[in-house]
């Protein structure tokens, strides 16, 4: 798994929010190559390696869904980390979250955010957000190279 290639980074520690996401994205054909990950230390750990300065990321997704309020390390910390490094910094990062609270909302992006969205509550709603996120990040956007 080393060398496979992943398209989205997952980081969700809610099992159920992480389910309706990978749900989605299937539902679209955009989960071919998704990893989730249940907390900020192991985001870190798979993008980084076990210890820092352990060389250079082997494992670059196309993008990182990322959830906020996470046990160990929490998802500020995760992105203030992913965007801090030159070697990942331009990964795009989508804030996928329950938290609407501007002073989040603002940080993140000062931490270099490239978008933020507050979890839809129903089913629905919820699914169609991470399907066009999916598409957008996915499809759409031209990374550098």
């Amino acid at each position: 798994m080393r060398t496979q290639e992943v398209e989205v980074l997952l980081v969700e520690d809610n099992r159920d929010d992480a389910e309706l996401t990978m749900r989605a994205l299937k539902r679209n054909n955009l989960s071919n190559a998704l990893v989730h990950l249940k907390d900020g230390a192991e985001a870190l750990e798979f993008i980084f390696g076990k210890e820092p300065g352990e060389g250079k990321p082997d494992r670059k997704p196309k993008v990182i869904l990322l959830d906020l309020k996470m046990p160990k390390v929490n998802g500020m910390e995760v992105l203030e980390r992913v965007k801090s490094d030159p070697r990942t910094k331009n990964i795009p990062v989508v804030i996928l979250t329950s938290s609407g609270e501007d002073p989040d909302i603002q940080k993140c992006y000062a931490l270099g955010a490239n978008s933020y969205i507050v979890k839809p509550v129903d089913f629905d709603s919820f699914a169609k957000a991470v399907s066009d996120i999916g598409m957008y990040w996915l499809l759409l956007n031209q990374p550098p190279h």
